[in-house]
């Protein structure tokens, strides 16, 4: 089976149990699709996090757009704010659409290069899970 994993990833939806593992709450968007990658088309998730494809409403991977928010959450806890900001939706997703966050200088380089590579706009250009354990 294919899990099309959480499509709601964001810091509210981790909890540490008492060892200190991160563990990832709230499935409710999570969908479990056959043997084969599902394009998806549910526009879902929560807008600081969401991935280009969903804002943009096409078809998306779960994972693709996991990994987006994976991404986001990386940035949000290494540098305390949010990579993309808006005073509206419309201006927030524009702003996602580009691409491209800023860095402050103290963030490390393997850092930044993590994270922009999770930041792609292109999503099947995005790392895969695999691919961030053996790499980073």
């Amino acid at each position: 089976m294919c899990l099309n994993l959480n499509r709601d990833i964001k810091l509210e939806n981790l909890l540490l149990d008492e060892r200190n593992d991160i563990k990832i709450i709230d499935f409710g968007f999570a969908t479990i699709t056959g043997g084969v990658a599902k394009k998806l088309s549910i526009f879902c998730g929560t807008p600081s996090y969401m991935a280009p494809e969903i804002v943009n409403k096409q078809q998306y991977l779960g994972p693709n757009a996991d990994m987006w928010a994976l991404g986001v959450l990386l940035f949000v806890m290494l540098i305390g704010s949010y990579p993309f900001k808006g005073a509206t939706d419309r201006e927030l997703y524009r702003r996602i659409n580009r691409g491209f966050p800023t860095f402050p200088d103290y963030v490390p380089k393997r850092a930044k290069t993590l994270i922009s590579k999770m930041l792609n706009l292109d999503p099947n250009k995005r790392p895969t899970s695999q691919d961030v354990l053996i790499l980073f």
